[in-house]
């Protein structure tokens, strides 16, 4: 390829796609940022590429590497490609990169074979963190990217916008008239490594958790907000760190999770994954993780990582070696607060049994808000 056709990029308008040839494969990093990830060098291994369907083993979807030849034998099944077994634009290959990845590009090849012409002219792009919610990748303003014209050359498919996922699909849309849904395929792509503070595990005492919640509020300011529920006996405050996309705001119909630790004093692992949770969402977001970024806009997390820091600052004083098993376990007025939640569960059941009315029933001590039992309440 051309320096000056590498420019203009053979005037397309939205398009970054175009060929290339052997004497350009050495040149590709500069073009897709990332490097292969290991298709046609074996290093991605045969069960990390998945596809919709397949004509027969020899035309699997672990057949679809760059540059894979095809069999010259009559009676040899293995051909130069994956070849879908349908003629629609469901179809799809997969590759599983294992990790978190930013995916720049990709190159297509068609079909290696003597006896048949088949290559994907035109296809689309998504990327996925769990195989279930796929985003598609936009080429410019369109969906669509320039496939092959032929069987042989190799064509680069730069992403203009490049996108961070652990599971990348190319789904073919055209194909050549004449033939099939068969492509083999490189994929460029980078791990992504997010920075992580130095978590150290280590207990942290009432006032050094206040201090890495304010920390975490400080470092994502738009996805956070601390509050109080409220004052333990000793005058210590019951704070929760909300993550969201609108934090401190109450949106209708989205779906909230509310996460509790602590609430034996002295059990002391609860409050440092809630701590560590946060760190870690925090971070992921401002990297761009789909999979995170999809969470805090979806839904809102409360954490509130220690409801009994009376129980655990006394367990903290005295220190592990002097206490026992029961002191900080309850809180400072001997009460066992894993055992005295309000028992929801039993009197519902008991109304759908006898299909009482359950918006009427007795609640305990939490009463039900009006906009959630009204004709009109939206529920996620």
């Amino acid at each position: 390829i051309r320096a000056k056709s590498v420019q203009k990029k053979k005037n397309y308008s939205h398009n970054v796609s175009f060929p290339l040839f052997p004497s350009t494969l050495n040149h590709l990093f500069a073009f897709s940022e990332c490097p292969p990830l290991g298709l046609e060098s074996l290093k991605v291994k045969d069960s990390q590429i998945q596809a919709s369907s397949y004509k027969h083993m020899g035309l699997g979807p672990h057949r679809g590497r760059l540059n894979i030849q095809s069999a010259v034998e009559d009676r040899d099944i293995y051909d130069g490609a994956w070849c879908a077994e349908y003629k629609d634009q469901n179809e799809w290959l997969q590759i599983d990169a294992k990790k978190l990845t930013r995916f720049t590009a990709m190159i297509l090849q068609g079909r290696s074979s003597i006896w048949s012409l088949d290559y994907v002219e035109t296809f689309k792009v998504q990327v996925s963190n769990d195989t279930i919610k796929w985003k598609p990748c936009m080429n410019g303003t369109e969906e669509v990217f320039e496939g092959n014209r032929d069987s042989e050359t190799p064509v680069l498919a730069i992403l203009p916008e490049p996108a961070v996922a652990q599971y990348m699909r190319i789904n073919p849309q055209t194909w050549f008239k004449n033939g099939t849904i068969c492509l083999r395929a490189e994929i460029m792509g980078c791990e992504l490594k997010a920075p992580r503070t130095n978590w150290d595990f280590r207990h942290h005492n009432y006032k050094e958790m206040r201090k890495l919640m304010k920390s975490v509020n400080q470092m994502c300011p738009d996805i956070t907000c601390i509050y109080s529920i409220g004052k333990s006996y000793m005058g210590l405050k019951l704070c929760v760190i909300e993550i969201s996309d609108n934090p401190g705001k109450h949106e209708l119909g989205e779906l909230e999770f509310r996460y509790v630790a602590g609430m034996h004093g002295n059990e002391v692992l609860g409050r440092e994954l809630l701590l560590n949770l946060m760190e870690y969402i925090c971070q992921e977001y401002k990297c761009g993780n789909q999979r995170i970024v999809h969470l805090v806009k979806e839904t809102s997390i409360h954490l509130l990582p220690s409801m009994n820091p009376d129980g655990y600052e006394m367990a903290y004083k005295k220190g592990s070696e002097l206490a026992g098993w029961s002191l900080g376990r309850y809180s400072y007025e001997g009460i066992d607060m894993n055992h005295n939640f309000a028992d929801l569960n039993t009197v519902m059941w008991d109304a759908i049994e006898l299909e009482t009315d359950k918006s009427k029933l007795i609640n305990h001590y939490f009463p039900i808000p009006e906009h959630y039992t009204s004709e009109d309440a939206m529920v996620k």
